[in-house]
Parts: C-alpha cells; sequence; structure tokens
C-alpha cells in the first residue's frame, strides 16, 4: 500500500487516496475503517471522507462490523458494491472462446465458454463470436452503463499500446488490428485492453491464485503453446512495447524440430502439447481429449506415457534453470495444461534445476501448479480493464452522476 509523501499537492494527495483504497478493497475484499486507517496511515476522518465518495457514487457500501466481546464501538465494515463497476473480460485461445463479466472485486457474475475447432481462423470470425458470447453474459439491463472497460487475453504477441496482435502463430495471424475491429463490432463507450495470455494469467494468479503475496514470480502458461508472464517487484515487467514473456519461443534445442514461429527447436516444441503426444503415440493435434489419455496411462503405470511425461519435464526443467538464473523468481507458477502434468514431472523439474541453475536463486525458489485453472488468463483479462479505474477513480467519479446511497456512520 503506497502512502502519499508529503508536500504533494492536495489534489494529487486526494486521487492516490482513493486509488489506495480502492485497490485495497479491490484486491484484499471488505475492510473495517480502523483497518484502512492501519493500512494507509491517513486519519479516521480522511477515510471517512473518502468512503463517503465511494458511497456517494455506490462504488461501495458499509456495514456494522460484528461485535468481537471488546470494549468500543465496532468499527464500519467497508465493502465494494460489485455491480456498479463491471469489466468485460474476453479470452481468445486456440481451441475456445470465452467471455466473462466480472464485478469490482473479482466477483465473476456470469461466465461463457465455449470450445472451437483448432486451426487458422479469421480475425473478423473470432470477433463475431466474441460479440455472440458477450451478449449472452452482458443482458442484464444496467450492465453496459457500469461498463468501465475491456480486457482481452490473446495467445499471441501482442502490442499493448494499440492492441496489434503482432503473431499468433497456432491461429495463423500476423498484424492483427483486432482492438480495431473489437471497437467496432461491441460500439462500447469504454476502452479495449489487450495482452497476451501469459501475462495476464501471471497478473490473475498474483492478485488472486498460487502467487498471492509474492513480489517475483514466473508464470508458465502451457496448453496448445507455451508463453511466459513475469512479474518483478509486484509490478508486470512487459517490456518495450509488451512483447516480454515469449519464453516459449526461446531457442533451448538447436538439434529440435521447427515451430510454427519459423524457428528452430524452441521451448515450445520441447514441452508443448504436441511434443508431449508424439512422444506418447497419440497425433500432434489429438487435443484436450488426447493429453488425458496420457494423463490417464501415466497413472496406470504405463512406461510410454511416463517416459513421453519425463522428456517433457526433463525440458522444463533445463527451460526453467535459464530463467531462475536469469530473473531470480522467488515463485514459478505453472498454468494450463502444464498445471495437469505437474504432479507427474515435479521430480524431475527439481532435479534439472538442482543440476542446472545457479546455488544462490535454486535456494530460493519454488515452483507449484496454478490455482485458477482454465479461467486464469480470463480472470487477468478482467483485472487489465479495471485498472484504469484503480489507477485515478476520481477520474471515474467526476464522470458519474453522484447518486446517494445510505452509508452508516
Amino acid at each position: 500500500m503506497r502512502r502519499v509523501e508529503i508536500g504533494q499537492r492536495s489534489e494529487t494527495a486526494h486521487r492516490a487516496n482513493l486509488s489506495a483504497i480502492l485497490r485495497e478493497l479491490h484486491l484484499r475484499g471488505p475492510r473495517s475503517r480502523s483497518e484502512l486507517v492501519r493500512i494507509t496511515g491517513l486519519t479516521r476522518s480522511a477515510i471517512r471522507g473518502l468512503i463517503g465518495e465511494f458511497a456517494a457514487a455506490g462504488l461501495a457500501s458499509e456495514d456494522r462490523a460484528a461485535a468481537l466481546g471488546t470494549p468500543g464501538r465496532p468499527s464500519a465494515l467497508v465493502h465494494l458494491n460489485p455491480e456498479r463497476a463491471l469489466a468485460l473480460a474476453l479470452e481468445i485461445a486456440v481451441d475456445s472462446l470465452a467471455v466473462a463479466l466480472v464485478g469490482l472485486g473479482g466477483e465473476v457474475l456470469a461466465l461463457a465458454r465455449i470450445d472451437r475447432q483448432r486451426g487458422h481462423t479469421s480475425v473478423e470470425q473470432v470477433v463475431d463470436d466474441l460479440v455472440e458470447l458477450a451478449a449472452i453474459v452482458d443482458s442484464r439491463p444496467t450492465a453496459r452503463a457500469a461498463l468501465v472497460g475491456v480486457g482481452v487475453s490473446i495467445v499471441g504477441v501482442v502490442r499493448r499500446s494499440d492492441g496489434l496482435v503482432s503473431m499468433a502463430p497456432n491461429l495463423g495471424w500476423r498484424d492483427a488490428p483486432l482492438v480495431e475491429r473489437l471497437a467496432t463490432a461491441l460500439d462500447l463507450p469504454v476502452p479495449i485492453a489487450v495482452a497476451n495470455d501469459a501475462d495476464l494469467g501471471a497478473l490473475a494468479e498474483l492478485r488472486r491464485g498460487a502467487a498471492r503475496g509474492a513480489e517475483d514470480v514466473l508464470f508458465i502458461a502451457g496448453e496448445v503453446g507455451v508463453g511466459g508472464g513475469l512479474i518483478v517487484g509486484g509490478r508486470p515487467l512487459t517490456g518495450t512495447a509488451g512483447y516480454a514473456g515469449e519464453v516459449g519461443h526461446m531457442p533451448i534445442n538447436p538439434d529440435g524440430v521447427r515451430c510454427g514461429c519459423g524457428s528452430i527447436g524452441c521451448w515450445e516444441t520441447e514441452i508443448g502439447e504436441g511434443a508431449l503426444l508424439v512422444r506418447a503415440g497419440y497425433p500432434p493435434d489429438g487435443g484436450r481429449a488426447a493429453v488425458e489419455a496420457v494423463l490417464r496411462e501415466a497413472e496406470a503405470g504405463s512406461p510410454v506415457a511416463r517416459g513421453a511425461l519425463d522428456a517433457v519435464g526433463h525440458w522444463l526443467g533445463v527451460g526453467l534453470a535459464g530463467l531462475v538464473n536469469i530473473f531470480n523468481p522467488g515463485l514459478v507458477v505453472l498454468g494450463g495444461r502444464l498445471s495437469r502434468l505437474y504432479p507427474f514431472v515435479a521430480p524431475t523439474i527439481e532435479a534439472e534445476l538442482d543440476r542446472l541453475a545457479l546455488p544462490g536463486p535454486r535456494r530460493l525458489v519454488r515452483v507449484v501448479p496454478a490455482s485458477l485453472g482454465v479461467n486464469a488468463s480470463l480472470l487477468g483479462a478482467a483485472e487489465l480493464a479495471f485498472e484504469p479505474l484503480l489507477d485515478d477513480p476520481a477520474a471515474w467519479l467526476h464522470e458519474r452522476q453522484v447518486v446517494p446511497v445510505l452509508a452508516t456512520a
């Protein structure tokens, strides 16, 4: 929680204090006024006034906290009203599309996901399908008025400044103006932000999942392809244009096979879904059903399935060792399909880290499976959409007509 430095202009301090309180409630849930005083270092009267602004706009409410048997008057408990500020989250994966309506505070109010055939699909067709899904989850009468932004997760390399999808090999896209097409099709008066699925999976796991409370995190997403999201000092590391984290296309095996990106021996070609399936005797495009079959066979003791998983674990550990040496994370989170593989490959990963990582960073890092499952990137997209509001709630409050809401003093 940041504190406002003495000497800042009052308006700057006011905006920063509103942001600090809203972010705390959004990420940590209901808090009493006393807790907010302790966390922010602000006075009780300042907290009362700031909470009053949120309450007047309908963004927050106060309830009496339950008496704990201690002397004194119970402090009012402040909680957000999820339906008064909404994010529309969209996800474009290789074999599915998903849309969710998420309320402030992270509550998922509606979610729709459809499977689709793998292969190259035009941007126009994907956008049309997303618009149809959005109509399903966005059907409540007040939803559009409460929308604060649209966040989009995609399995591709994204230029964050304008949402251009520079490359999405598993979709067959290059230089696709996704934001431009979505803005026209959705016709919503809110900003649209697009980011790579692994970056958003990392953000979601940091705020609401296995990496909660961590400062330096490496998130590896593995479904059909492989991507990475980096959190450094509690903040996403996205690079100059948003292209950072493309670890799936890190050259790792010069004697390997050609990758969909055009290079040879990318990490994705050794730990991606196709690599696992081929080693286990399945077609590389067998999909989730084939992956589940391999896992069942491994559980039953099949040497072929176990060997395939061991090979993936070996290359996963080799790649992680290099990344651990470079970034010195405290936590590595394996998401997507890799979280399902984790129980089978954990010993191999740990052995490769012991063998290849430098002793210092090796001692400090833990490898864990993700906890948010298939919806991690979708939830991350919602967090991306909420970020402008969390950064400057004063701007949002000034745009909204003040609606009186009874708040307990």
